[in-house]
């Protein structure tokens, strides 16, 4: 599976810019690419980025997470998140299975891995408990 060059530098750019909050990536499978799908602007909140998720199809996420440590410092994760809904289609998880590691290769500076199934598991409550 390629990985269109679009992906590394919208990564490059949320990563050292900070250009965006989030970027939503997916197989485009005619092309057998990695392609960007969206991205969401600094002002994002997290549900809006959740929101924007197909409920029935799979694709890969970034997410530009900023929180508090208990001492009152300002930091952020750049969570890597492998969505893969239960109502999605069986060849379109196993092709997003079988590529996620090369992609996530690809995209140097992911802090944390997320692997979903459903909405719950990539709650704010879970990011929040993963990312201190």
């Amino acid at each position: 599976m390629a990985v269109h060059d679009e992906c590394k530098l919208k990564f490059l750019e949320l990563k050292t810019k900070r250009t965006y909050r989030s970027i939503v990536f997916k197989i485009e499978e005619k092309q057998k690419q990695v392609i960007v799908e969206a991205t969401g602007d600094p002002t994002q909140t997290y549900e809006a980025f959740t929101d924007s998720l197909p409920t029935d199809e799979c694709r890969y996420a970034v997410f530009d997470f900023d929180f508090l440590t208990p001492e009152g410092v300002p930091k952020s994760r750049i969570f890597f998140i492998a969505w893969s809904p239960d109502t999605s289609r069986v060849r379109n998880k196993m092709i997003y299975a079988s590529s996620k590691d090369r992609f996530k290769r690809e995209l140097d500076g992911i802090q944390i891995e997320l692997q979903a199934t459903d909405p719950s598991e990539i709650g704010l409550d879970v990011i929040k408990s993963r990312a201190s």
